[in-house]
């Protein structure tokens, strides 16, 4: 009877515990100065934005203007090569495909035009050596009616500049040779893997790859489009360890490595202004890191004008969203307005 008291009394004391702590928490987030930050810096984001706060699994602050709400629609940009990242890592966690595979292995016509060489992990990675465009694609329409269509194109007409696993130059290339890839493993069109890996279990209800006219292929690279609340939904399951609603979206082990740093900023060229001094994961920007050199805040800043972070380090995540795509934020701005979110949050690790 003791040792029931006992272990009743331990029980409501760590429950008391666990109370208080996320109540300082809250307590700490001063959503007032939040608003006048945001106002006063109107300017940058222009009259219409979207923005939204996670943490302890809920949104503990939101803001939307009246003409670009939670909900409006928007594209993503370079932030489609993290949901195409994690799309590939859910395969990756089945045994269907490793890192270090040959795209040959399922797409034979780069052996034809000598690219056997180039593996997943270079297309995810900005490796693969082929010659690029400059990547301005966030607002194009794909010239070509299929991924198969495009990707046999950049098989046969693209040249290898640099030996594959040589070079990081950041392009749409790699993301564009994935998603083809993962239509042969999966024998379904792109658009229709996304849905049912990521964008149906985490409820990111409106989110698409699937072109405005739906007369042209899907881009894997930047092709998406998004809310700020599907983009949450997308975050709070990277912040939860893989996890919503009680189901697994990503093993942890595939969780481990989209955050794996794959190269550092000074090795990467062609680097977008937004994201230069930050080492590159996959599909994801590591903006700051720990004390052992890992990752502890990932985002993928993008001239589209989205900003969606992830801090693993004091846990909690929030997406921008903003609508005037003729001034959008600079890096010194995002990462100025996440030291003030910081200083509000207690920090979990070294």
């Amino acid at each position: 009877m003791l040792l029931k008291t006992l272990v009743r009394s331990v029980t409501l004391t760590l429950l008391a515990f666990f109370v208080i702590i996320f109540s300082k928490v809250d307590a700490q987030l001063d959503t007032a100065s939040i608003t006048q930050r945001l106002n006063q810096n109107k300017d940058k984001l222009g009259k219409n934005f979207a923005f939204m706060l996670y943490k302890s699994g809920k949104v503990i602050y939101k803001k939307e203007s009246t003409d670009f709400n939670l909900k409006t629609l928007q594209p993503i940009g370079a932030t489609s090569q993290w949901l195409t990242a994690a799309v590939a890592l859910t395969f990756i966690g089945e045994g269907k495909l490793s890192l270090d595979d040959k795209v040959s292995d399922y797409l034979p016509i780069f052996t034809k035009y000598s690219k056997s060489f180039i593996t997943i992990r270079h297309c995810l990675t900005h490796n693969t050596g082929i010659q690029s465009d400059i990547v301005t694609k966030v607002f194009q329409k794909s010239k070509f009616s299929s991924l198969e269509l495009e990707v046999n194109d950049i098989a046969s007409k693209k040249d290898i500049q640099t030996n594959p696993g040589t070079e990081t130059k950041y392009s749409n290339v790699g993301y564009t040779i994935l998603g083809r890839v993962l239509e042969v493993i999966a024998k379904k069109p792109f658009e229709r893997i996304v849905k049912e890996r990521l964008s149906v279990p985490l409820q990111m209800r409106t989110t698409t790859f699937a072109n405005e006219d739906y007369d042209a292929g899907v881009d894997p690279s930047s092709g998406a489009r998004s809310t700020a609340l599907d983009m949450n939904a997308f975050l709070s399951m990277i912040l939860n360890k893989g996890m919503y609603n009680g189901k697994t979206i990503l093993p942890e082990s595939s969780l481990k490595l989209l955050h794996e740093i794959q190269a550092e900023s000074r090795q990467i060229k062609g680097i977008p202004k937004q994201n230069e001094g930050f080492d590159y994961a996959l599909g994801e920007w590591v903006i700051e890191k720990n004390s052992n050199g890992t990752a502890s805040a990932v985002g993928v800043p993008s001239q589209s004008g989205t900003w969606p972070v992830v801090d693993l380090c004091r846990g909690y995540s929030f997406v921008i969203f903003t609508k005037d795509l003729s001034n959008v934020p600079n890096k010194e701005f995002y990462l100025s307005f996440k030291q003030f979110i910081d200083d509000m949050m207690p920090k979990n690790c070294n």
